[in-house]
């Protein structure tokens, strides 16, 4: 199969990166992040996240970012909510898009977010209807389509079940998310051809985290399968407390980087995300995690 011309990227530094970083930042400064972001081209930014404070603080400060966020045209910024509830407050906040997430693993899904595979996909159904009631767009993650940190390997079929129960309720398109890092290639392939037999690969994109260094890999691997969307974070922020060892997702600007090469279309200013990179990096006290943003910092202090 050929690769696509044009890819799209969305951008989920703002909420999946920033919600796992020890570091609480100030509201300022993640509104200043989502705008820098959307300077640089990203035109789906995940904004933040509508979870119970308890388990995630640094999202604590929902509605305050969701009254921040730029007004940019062609710039949507969806939110991710787990239950009702989270939809309430959404809706409350002004939100035109959801997210709902739902693992590939009974392990991981009651460590987090207490409950079988089962029972989350029927605590997602209301909130699917009343969002689309309501005139919003739904988003469905799968987690650990890969591998889990508690169970090992999944099965590309028990993915395609829940992938393909998520598109039904109405989700618009389903990410799935290697959320520990154990994807290669291959298995990225037969993963990608096990769930496009029940939702159609337009309706896919890839999520893929850093840990074992195979994201890029697993990216191009997806390309090659017909999958043109994919999550990325910004100087690869993030990680996941509910699986040890998970590195942050793979860094936008090596996405970017990727996809120049190969003569895609992303529409992203690579200079400015390394600018971006850099720039949220020091805020947490650290340097990017990215090979791309090191090498064109480098690059540039040589001269």
């Amino acid at each position: 199969m050929p690769l696509p011309t044009k890819i799209r990227i969305v951008e989920v530094g703002p909420r999946d990166g920033l919600q796992n970083e020890e570091k609480k930042l100030p509201t300022a400064v993640k509104l200043a992040l989502i705008e820098r972001l959307a300077d640089c081209g990203l035109t789906i930014i995940e904004a933040t996240a509508f979870v119970s404070p308890k388990w995630s603080p640094q999202m604590a400060d929902a509605a305050e970012v969701m009254a921040g966020l730029p007004r940019k045209e062609g710039v949507s910024f969806p939110v991710l909510v787990p239950n009702e509830k989270g939809l309430d407050a959404a809706l409350a906040a002004g939100a035109k898009e959801i997210a709902v997430f739902a693992a590939a693993s009974e392990t991981f899904s009651q460590k987090n977010i207490n409950c079988s595979i089962r029972e989350s996909l029927e605590r997602f159904r209301p909130v699917i209807q009343r969002a689309r009631d309501a005139g919003m767009k739904v988003r469905g993650y799968v987690s650990c389509v890969l591998g889990c940190p508690f169970e090992g390997e999944i099965a590309p079929l028990a993915v395609a079940e829940i992938a393909w129960a998520l598109f039904e309720m109405g989700c618009y398109e389903i990410s799935l998310g290697d959320t520990v890092g154990f994807g290669t290639p291959e298995k990225t392939k037969a993963l990608i051809e096990a769930v496009g037999r029940r939702v159609p690969i337009k309706k896919l994109a890839g999520h893929f985290h850093d840990t074992y260094g195979m994201a890029i890999a697993n990216i191009y691997a997806a390309l090659q399968e017909g999958v043109n969307v994919f999550d990325a974070s910004v100087a690869g922020l993030g990680g996941c407390p509910h699986a040890p060892g998970a590195a942050g997702n793979v860094a936008t600007e090596e996405v970017v980087w990727l996809a120049q090469g190969l003569g895609i279309d992303c529409g992203i200013e690579l200079s400015k995300l390394v600018d971006t990179a850099a720039w949220i990096s020091g805020e947490l006290g650290r340097s990017p995690a990215s090979k791309v943003a090191r090498a064109i910092l480098a690059q540039r202090r040589r001269g």
